[in-house]
């Protein structure tokens, strides 16, 4: 922050916003990459909001599968897809980040996720 309290990057427009990967609903894909949410990106953010608490990360993530699941049944009843790929869609991949220690101590890939 500088003396005025503002961050550089709030008042320089040489730097680059990058926009959120955020789920366009009800569709639950990604508003920036197309992807199935939650895409590479936005598992990082949310890795990196809750790295203090994985309870909280799997209890808002359980609470966004449900409505998912109620979006996307919504849409096309007959074509919902498979309750357990969403279920690891959104539920799998925290655990599987967490049982998961990289030796080298790099940052992961989106696409490691």
């Amino acid at each position: 922050m500088n003396g005025d309290g503002v961050r550089p990057a709030e008042t320089d427009r040489s730097v680059p916003m990058l926009p959120d990967h955020l789920p366009l609903r009800p569709l639950w894909l990604c508003r920036v990459c197309g992807q199935p949410w939650p895409c590479g990106r936005a598992k990082l953010a949310l890795l990196a909001s809750y790295h203090d608490s994985q309870i909280n990360l799997l209890l808002y993530l359980s609470g966004l599968l449900h409505e998912a699941i109620d979006d996307l049944h919504r849409l096309n009843p007959s074509t919902t897809g498979n309750i357990r790929d969403l279920f690891d869609r959104f539920l799998g991949w925290p655990t599987r980040h967490r049982n998961r220690h990289p030796p080298t101590g790099n940052p992961q890939t989106p696409e490691d996720l």
